[in-house]
């Protein structure tokens, strides 16, 4: 890739006076802001405010902006959306320049005020910084930069980075040099981005344990917390590994480690232009996203199964003597992933006979969990940057496990620090809610348990292809799921007004009704539950009440008819009690008719598959639902797409 130096490229430059070790990272709660940086021969202001627009959907509560032009530094921030932003902009114009920063911010340290608002800027209003991330040890550097002199203006730890890296240029006059002689005083985990008035034609990035993506264009270059951002302009990035500082200017890039030595860097291709980030005539992004299921089922299958008829999973390289010898696999997720990891244990025990955990992330290595050499662990994540699942890899690989990542984004993190990864082919997702994205994780889920069954033969070839063929088919199941959404929709509209929703499963349905719950909680701000339906009678039926919607997924009548006859039982059993049924279940099964007030139909798939079409239409209803109660679908209260807490 042009312009593109690291290990053999750019010398390495004195370093300043500031001086310091790096910090162990600590307990950190993440803001996945938005982050734009640009240089190159087009207005930055349009740029970033455009870069900035379709990072909306991390969640924000303020936006920023920062331009050099005309041997200065200017810089706009307002609270609220970006319209806000944009209408100061038209009140009072920045002036035009080729360099510029911008950001969105979730508030930690201090509320989400104008004065808080990123970027920050140093006393004489040289620099400028936007930040994701926290400062640990901010107060610190506070109360000494306080005492030397420096008034600051808010209350945020990311302001005092500015009067930091002011202090650093004045010694040594190069911002990427102050960049990385600043990183080396702070705790914590941040990505930081900073322009300076005296090197107009510069802008310096760096990160430790939160996402930073470069863009090189034809003479622009561009850094941004997500190639979104930057993907109308150029579809060449460049991973950034942890600890690097990255220096942008027209002709290319420069990429060190904090100390100051040429990195190495991995340069990809993004496969997805920028339509794909758009709404392309949807209300909603997760409209669109729930329809682009079969084509995102359809392409992580692609290329999986080679001309001899096995399967190939190419980014899979931990050697096959080694998974072999595996005799646990643990599968460590959140939220929406961690259901797909609970269905993806039921295949893996099913197909290999490998004893499977399923771990939530966030409670994974308090517990002291017991690993060792021969412990494969799964780590799902669709961006890949998801704190919680990377602490509970980095001890996994601490205690000799071997880790697979299951991830949607390349260049993250957790592939990097994985010993194997299978991407998933969604493309982006942009909505909080994930839709798609759970589909692939599926998806990928079948086919590592297929891999590892053909490894250590407990599956044979015919028998693969076979459950291979019955995935394919998924593509088109889904789709004909999606033709016959509209009494799904009414269904949900009809219920805007009801408190509570209860949802029932039982074997692979049980993290379906789960899965659809987090939906209704995520979107409708809604009490909603999901219960395995074998655990009605130990307390929750208490909570059924005439006319309370339940939502109940049952099995495949073909497969194991004990578990179809055993949830037609608990459908009889809340119904008696005045529950208003709604049946998700197979075309074709007449058992539950009778006692359905709803019935949902489904194409007929085999037990293990039918979460891949079972979960769709609760996404649907809980789209419809939460619009049906005026919500914002794409970005509902309090959450972001990729918040990130350890």
């Amino acid at each position: 890739m042009r312009g593109v130096r690291g290990r053999a490229g750019t010398p390495v430059r004195p370093r300043c006076a500031i001086g310091g070790t790096r910090p162990p990272l600590g307990r950190t709660l993440l803001r996945m802001c938005g982050i734009v940086g640009y240089v190159g021969g087009q207005c930055a202001l349009d740029v970033v405010l455009a870069g900035l627009k379709r990072l909306e959907y991390r969640g924000y509560d303020s936006a920023g902006v920062a331009v050099l032009a005309d041997g200065g530094l200017a810089a706009a921030k307002k609270a609220g959306k970006l319209a806000n932003l944009e209408k100061e902009l038209s009140d009072r114009p920045l002036p035009s320049g080729p360099t510029g920063i911008g950001h969105t911010r979730w508030a930690t340290h201090g509320g989400p005020t104008d004065a808080n608002a990123h970027p920050h800027l140093d006393n004489a209003g040289r620099v400028a910084v936007v930040h994701n991330g926290i400062i640990e040890n901010f107060a610190r550097l506070r109360a000494e930069l306080t005492d030397r002199g420096h008034e600051l203006a808010s209350e945020t730890d990311t302001e005092v980075v500015s009067h930091l890296l002011s202090e650093a240029f004045s010694s040594c006059g190069d911002l990427a040099e102050s960049m990385r002689q600043v990183c080396r005083l702070l705790e914590g985990a941040f990505t930081l981005v900073a322009v300076h008035a005296d090197e107009p034609d510069v802008v310096v990035g760096a990160r430790r344990n939160s996402p930073l993506v470069v863009g090189v264009g034809d003479g622009e270059s561009f850094l941004a917390s997500d190639v979104a951002a930057f993907i109308a302009h150029t579809r060449d990035a460049i991973e950034l590994g942890q600890d690097q500082v990255v220096e942008l200017r027209r002709d290319g890039v420069t990429v060190t480690d904090f100390d100051g030595a040429p990195a190495e860097v991995r340069a990809y291709h993004v496969d997805w232009d920028a339509s794909a980030a758009e709404k392309g005539g949807y209300d909603y992004f997760m409209l669109k996203e729930i329809a682009e299921q079969p084509k995102a089922v359809a392409d992580t299958l692609l290329g999986r199964i080679d001309a001899a008829g096995t399967l190939s999973l190419d980014e899979v390289r931990i050697p096959a003597s080694v998974l072999r010898e595996v005799d646990k696999v643990v599968i460590v997720a959140c939220g929406t992933a961690y259901h797909a990891g609970m269905i993806a244990k039921y295949a893996i025990e099913h197909w290999t006979r490998i004893p499977c955990e399923t771990e939530l992330a966030s409670e994974f290595r308090y517990r002291d969990p017991i690993l060792d050499q021969r412990t494969l662990v799964i780590a799902i994540s669709q961006s890949g940057e998801t704190m919680d699942t990377l602490m509970a890899l980095r001890h996994a690989r601490e205690q000799g496990a071997r880790v697979l990542a299951i991830c949607n984004t390349n260049g993250s993190t957790i592939p990097r620090e994985s010993d194997a990864v299978l991407y998933t082919h969604a493309g982006p997702e942009v909505a909080v809610a994930s839709t798609k994205a759970f589909l692939t994780q599926l998806v990928a889920c079948y086919l590592v348990a297929l891999y590892l069954g053909q490894v250590r033969g407990t599956k044979w070839g015919d028998e693969i292809r076979s459950v291979v063929r019955e995935l394919s088919a998924i593509a088109t199941q889904v789709d004909e799921v999606l033709e016959t959404m509209e009494p799904v929709r009414e269904l949900a509209r009809s219920l805007a007004d009801k408190n509570t929703v209860l949802f029932l499963g039982r074997h692979v349905g049980y993290p379906v009704a789960l899965e659809g719950a987090l939906k209704l909680k995520e979107l409708a701000y809604m009490h909603a539950e999901g219960f395995a339906a074998g655990e009605l009678k130990h307390g929750p039926i208490a909570l059924i009440e005439r006319d309370l919607p339940v939502v109940v997924v049952v099995p495949s009548p073909r497969g194991r008819s004990v578990i179809h006859d055993k949830i037609v039982s608990n459908i009889q059993e809340i119904r008696a009690r005045g529950a208003r049924t709604i049946v998700i279940a197979e075309r074709g099964d007449t058992a539950v008719r009778p006692y359905a007030d709803h019935l949902i139909e489904i194409p007929p798939t085999p037990v293990l598959l039918q979460p891949l079409v079972a979960t769709v239409p609760l996404q649907v209803f809980a789209c419809e639902l939460a619009t049906a109660r005026g919500n914002e679908v794409d970005q509902p209260r309090n959450l972001a797409k990729s918040v990130t807490v350890e």
